[in-house]
């Protein structure tokens, strides 16, 4: 039993020889895994700090490099500066170099962290950046070469016609639209500024596209024409108010870019020349009551207005574009010294007024109104019938006064004491205190120059109740 139990320890217990080879096998599996850890380290680190194969920032090689290495890289690579549309080369720039600095380098570590992987990859990756500080080459210089260029090759293409809504001899018209082959410039110079920054700029062919029939442009057009055709304006000639319609008057328009409405052809001349000749008096026969009640015509000399036709038209033509809805008249013109009218502000009276002075040739009499009262009356003497002289007849207005003043002919220099002449001839009312023959047939021999002569002692009232402007009626 005692032999049994020795060798049964014997048995479980190793000899010397084989613990020694036991403890060496481990310190070289041990070593062996520290070895490899080290390579595992190593090559972590490595692929840490190095970018994979097949790696480009903005089309630059980078693979193996790190992220300083990559930025030194970018800093010294050349571009060619060339922009391509689609595969045509439309501009070569000058060659510079990248404009990366030490401010762009945090992100190119970002770029190197989410590109790691534990072990080497040969996956092609490309990754664009973002300049930190503007190229200033590549966002002015080149870009508004790319602008001059694009405009001066747009000069021999055929450019798209846009379709458009207009108005054609009273009716609203859409034209038809057609393909160009122009470049849409303001597109491109867009795509131009998202574009990465790499050395050839390769950008989408775009041209530019006509407006279609069916485009809402289009029916905007359509919608402003017909409301503009539904327009009216309110024209009023002293108390006359005249209904002008563009769909009556406007016989050709269209519309600018802005949607503002362009008149190309009207008739709205030929509507003031309808609406001058029936009110204006300028050269017309005035209709008058005498001082005994009896209605006479009166040939408008002087006195009288008419419309400037062609202000008239281009006024009302600017208040349809503008859309304006009412006007007056406001250019007039007539006989007056300077090409004015007289009587548009007097309605009453068939555009006389109740202010005015009448001279009789036949009664060889006037009389003064003011405000529809007789103020003065008095015999008077008219010019010489027998030479020819006589005062002419027709509605005058008083074109000034003077007291004293000197009346000059060219056989004769008279002082008076009043003077206001009412045609630009030289007739007018005065004191004539060198005249004997007062009678009512003195015109027909003894008459005046043409003036109308008045008493010396009448002559102050008649002065004084007579102003500028104020109808004189011969007859």
């Amino acid at each position: 039993m005692g032999y049994a139990i020795e060798k049964s320890v014997e048995e479980n217990n190793l000899s010397p020889q084989k613990s020694t080879k036991w403890f060496k096998s481990w310190k070289f599996i041990i070593a062996i895994i520290s070895v490899i850890a080290i390579i595992f380290a190593a090559m972590s680190y490595y692929q840490m700090t190095h970018f994979n194969s097949n790696i480009t920032i903005n089309n630059i090689e980078v693979s193996g490099l790190t992220a300083d290495q990559a930025l030194k890289k970018l800093q010294t690579s050349a571009f060619k500066n060339e922009i391509y549309i689609g595969e045509l080369l439309i501009l070569e720039g000058k060659e510079t170099q990248m404009e990366f600095t030490e401010n762009d380098l945090p992100e190119i570590k970002k770029l190197l962290n989410s590109q790691w992987t534990f072990f080497p990859s040969s996956e092609a990756k490309s990754y664009y950046l973002t300049l930190s500080n503007q190229d200033p080459y590549r966002s002015q210089v080149l870009k508004t070469e790319l602008e001059q260029e694009l405009n001066f090759i747009n000069k021999d293409l055929i450019a798209p016609i846009d379709a458009q809504a207009t108005l054609e001899n009273g009716e609203i018209i859409v034209s038809e639209s057609a393909e160009g082959e122009q470049y849409d410039v303001k597109s491109l110079l867009e795509e131009y500024d998202q574009h990465e920054y790499t050395s050839e700029i390769y950008l989408e062919t775009i041209f530019l596209q006509p407006i279609k029939e069916d485009s809402e442009t289009v029916q905007k057009q359509v919608e402003k024409l017909q409301d503009f055709l539904g327009h009216t304006v309110e024209y009023k000639v002293q108390d006359q108010v005249y209904s002008l319609t563009a769909s009556e008057l406007i016989i050709n328009a269209s519309l600018s870019e802005d949607m503002n409405i362009m008149i190309n052809s009207d008739s709205i001349h030929e509507k003031i020349v309808e609406i001058n000749n029936a009110q204006s008096t300028l050269g017309k026969d005035f209709t008058f009551k005498t001082h005994s009640g009896s209605v006479i015509s009166v040939k408008g000399q002087g006195y009288g207005w008419a419309l400037n036709v062609e202000k008239e038209s281009k006024m009302i033509k600017d208040a349809f574009q503008k859309g304006q809805e009412s006007v007056s008249a406001s250019n007039t013109y007539g006989n007056g010294w300077s090409g004015e009218g007289y009587g548009y502000e007097t309605i009453s009276n068939y555009g006389i007024g109740d202010t005015y002075a009448e001279v009789s040739i036949a009664e060889q009499r006037m009389w003064i109104y003011r405000d529809g009262e007789l103020v003065v009356s008095t015999d008077v003497v008219t010019g010489n019938r027998s030479t020819q002289q006589d005062t002419l007849p027709g509605v005058w207005y008083i074109l000034f006064k003077r007291t004293p003043y000197t009346l000059t002919g060219s056989n004769y220099s008279v002082d008076v004491d009043y003077w206001a002449p009412f045609t630009n001839s030289g007739q007018g009312f005065h004191d004539a205190d060198w005249r004997t023959n007062w009678s009512k047939n003195a015109y027909h021999n003894a008459g005046s120059n043409g003036c109308v002569n008045v008493p010396p002692g009448v002559m102050k009232k008649v002065y004084d109740n007579l102003s500028v402007y104020d109808p004189v009626i011969i007859y």
